[in-house]
């Protein structure tokens, strides 16, 4: 096979303009489209980047305001077995006052009862022993009729409520 020279530099100048074709057509656009994807992308780490950064900035917000409903519930809970232990005392002494109260009144009213049939006793007795001297006096007996007497006016006075 011989080498022809002819062929060659029509190949070359075929791929030369092929070439300048193609850069001219074909490269630009295409470098272009790569250039846009490129920023494209580039965009959307930023994006991505300070999306996080954000979401960083949330959690953390978050956690601090979890943080202090944590606080004020735990002050809430305490304020609130302050006040119910502060209430269970009032509550305790007030009817502590109350049983001391009505203890006294009845302690007055056993006593004033007891008085009024003390002095009913001693009314009675006093009736009785009138009854006694002036049937004495009515009857002058002697010493067993007068303990008869006395026996009998002692069973009514037994009988009676």
């Amino acid at each position: 096979m011989d080498f022809v020279w002819t062929n060659t530099v029509i190949m070359i100048l075929a791929f030369i303009g092929l070439y300048w074709l193609l850069s001219k057509y074909a490269f630009g656009p295409l470098m272009s489209v790569m250039e846009k994807r490129r920023e494209l992308i580039q965009e959307q780490i930023t994006t991505a980047e300070q999306n996080r950064t954000q979401a960083e900035q949330l959690l953390s917000e978050q956690r601090q305001q979890l943080d202090q409903a944590r606080k004020d519930a735990y002050e809430i809970i305490e304020q609130s077995k302050t006040t119910s232990t502060k209430q269970a005392t009032e509550i305790i002494n007030t009817a502590k006052a109350e049983a001391t109260r009505l203890k006294e009144e009845a302690t007055k009213d056993i006593e004033s009862e007891k008085n009024k049939a003390i002095a009913s006793l001693r009314g009675e007795v006093g009736e009785l022993s009138v009854k006694i001297a002036s049937k004495i006096i009515e009857k002058q007996v002697d010493s067993k009729s007068q303990e008869q007497l006395v026996n009998q006016y002692l069973k009514e006075v037994g009988g009676r409520p």
